[in-house]
């Protein structure tokens, strides 16, 4: 059944790389999440077709992203485990689930990536001293309001880095949060790149280093988000 999977979602990724290894690789990915969703709930997408999607949806961030590169709430690796497989950057996902963590541990084995998992939530792992500001970009995909995602993601980012976000739908209202928490964690709105289906990268630029107070302690950023 896995290899039966790994063909179809190499069809499926046919287009999205011109390098077939790279297509080989990001295929193999999606048979090893597909695989582990029948045994717990890794990700909601359940199909080939669904996998592919998300792994497609992933590469759009690659070109912005530098190295060193962490990925907060990584999930089921999106986007992550294919902007590793597709650069070849060593990645830092924090992901406070167990066994998600677990699984993509297995993954980074699997396929012979560079990287390391940190199952901690993101507000400790923000203030670690071995990850706050050491990373010259990082993504984090839709796991909260947008204000919420950059106090989980810029604590984590060098200055002179970039934060990306990753987001659907986005009025003007949540553009203005957005803008407000990023001053006050030690960034500004850099650019908003409008992607196909009305969905968007966020780039946020870090110019100066996050004050000790961020990330606050646990559930607080989603209830009582920055400048909302």
């Amino acid at each position: 059944m896995a290899e039966t999977a790994q063909a179809e979602l190499e069809r499926l990724l046919a287009g999205a790389c011109a390098d077939p290894d790279v297509v080989r690789r990001l295929a193999r990915y999606g048979a090893l999440v597909l695989a582990a969703n029948r045994n717990f709930n890794v990700t909601g997408a359940k199909s080939e077709s669904e996998i592919a999607e998300h792994i497609i949806d992933s590469l759009s961030v690659v070109p912005y992203v530098r190295a060193p590169f962490v990925d907060v709430g990584s999930g089921a690796g999106f986007p992550a485990i294919p902007v590793a497989v597709a650069t070849g950057f060593e990645v830092t996902m924090i992901e406070a689930t167990a066994k998600k963590a677990r699984l993509l541990e297995e993954i980074l084995d699997r396929l012979a990536l560079k990287g390391q998992v940190v199952a901690e939530r993101a507000e400790t792992a923000g203030h670690r001293v071995d990850l706050r500001e050491r990373f010259a970009s990082g993504t984090c995909r839709a796991v909260a309001t947008a204000a919420a995602t950059e106090e989980f993601l810029l604590p984590l980012i060098a200055v002179g880095g970039t934060g990306i976000l990753q987001r659907g739908r986005f009025d003007e209202g949540e553009r203005t949060g957005l803008e407000d928490a990023a001053l006050v964690l030690g960034g500004r709105l850099d650019q908003i790149v409008a992607l196909e289906n009305d969905r968007r990268i966020i780039l946020v630029k870090k110019e100066r280093s996050t004050s000790l107070r961020f990330p606050r302690r646990t559930g607080v950023a989603q209830k009582r988000p920055l400048c909302s």
